[in-house]
This record gives structure tokens, sequence and C-alpha cells, in this order.
């Protein structure tokens, strides 16, 4: 979950690159403007762990590198940085910036009502600019429900609605589990109703 940080100045890349280190925060980074990185709920953080953990596991013993929400991206054709909840990059050049990786084949976002249509809509704009992006992952932390954007060879991407029962497909890394894997023993609480 991001907030604006009102008292923040305004910033180069390269200044937010040497700003953030000496911060106890994590900021995102979107055209100068930063951005305070905020705590999720229980269930928010038990699904990123689950995820990052099926992925690292999944991957043991290959070149890719499985990111938490520590880890940054460097937005590709942009100088703008964000910290999805879990990523996968499998490309060489990722392993030579220490600070961030910059091709990641999988992002994955745990939705919370505060920044869902972002991160469906403006936060997905800026990681269509990756080139080697197949796959968006966006995860529901009220109700077991994923979508996934998945980027066809034709350069299209189609959006895949998964549910209870549903069988997950990351063709990105080569990976395929039950959804309720990820939701297991969490309890679930309904997205909030507006009064009228």
């Amino acid at each position: 979950m991001i907030a604006v940080n009102d008292n923040a100045p305004r910033l180069t890349p390269e200044q937010y690159l040497v700003w953030e280190e000496t911060r106890p925060e994590k900021y995102e980074y979107i055209d100068g403007e930063v951005y305070a990185m905020s705590g999720g709920s229980v269930n928010h953080g038990r699904i990123a762990i689950r995820l990052t953990t099926l992925f690292d596991t999944h991957l043991e013993g290959s070149d890719c590198i499985t990111g938490n929400s520590d880890i940054k991206v460097k937005i590709a054709e942009a100088q703008n940085y964000t910290y999805p909840d879990a990523s996968v990059t499998c490309d060489a050049r990722d392993r030579t910036t220490p600070q961030y990786i910059t091709y990641p084949c999988l992002v994955v976002e745990v939705l919370s009502e505060g920044t869902e249509a972002y991160d469906r809509g403006g936060k997905f704009r800026l990681y269509r600019q990756n080139p080697v992006l197949q796959d968006y992952l966006l995860v529901s932390s009220t109700k077991i429900e994923m979508d996934l954007y998945h980027k066809t060879e034709a350069d299209d991407w189609v959006i895949i609605n998964y549910q209870p029962g549903d069988t997950i497909e990351l063709q990105s890394i080569g990976l395929s589990f039950a959804i309720e894997h990820v939701y297991r023993g969490l309890i679930l609480t309904p997205d909030s109703q507006p009064t009228m």
C-alpha cells in the first residue's frame, strides 16, 4: 500500500536512490514524486509470503531471482521504481544491479481497498513498459480470487479470472497451483460495503 508523502522533496531518480537508502521506510518513486509504503493486513502479508515461498521453492536451482516486497523494481524505459508484493526475474541483466531489478517476467500485487484501482490501472500501465513481463497477478486478500493479466505471443494482454476450485497457470515461470493453496487457513472478510 502507498501513501503520498507531503513532506518529501521532489527528486531526480539518482537522488531518490541515494535518499531512500537513508530512510527507515521504503518509498516508491513515480515521475519525481516519492510515496511512502505503508503496511497491509495480516492476510495481505500471509498471502504475499505464501506466494514468494511457492515461487522460490519451485525455482530452486534455477538462475531466477524471487523477490518479496523488499525488492525494488525499476520500470523499464522509465525512471520510476515500485515495490510489488512479489516478483520473479530470470533475466541475467538483473544480476548486475544490487539496488533493484528491471526485467521481471512475473509481478504480483496483493490487493487492498486503498490500492486496488491503482494496481489495476496506473501501476499496470507502468509494468507493461517492461518488454519481458509475461504475467501480472492481482490477488484478493478478502476472498478467494485472483486475476491474471497474461501477455500472449501476439503481445496482447488477456485477463483470466480465477475462483475457488481453479488452478492458477503461470506460464512465465512454468508453475501451476490450486488457488486454495494460497488461502489455506485464512479468515477472509468480505469487502467493505458502502452504507446508505
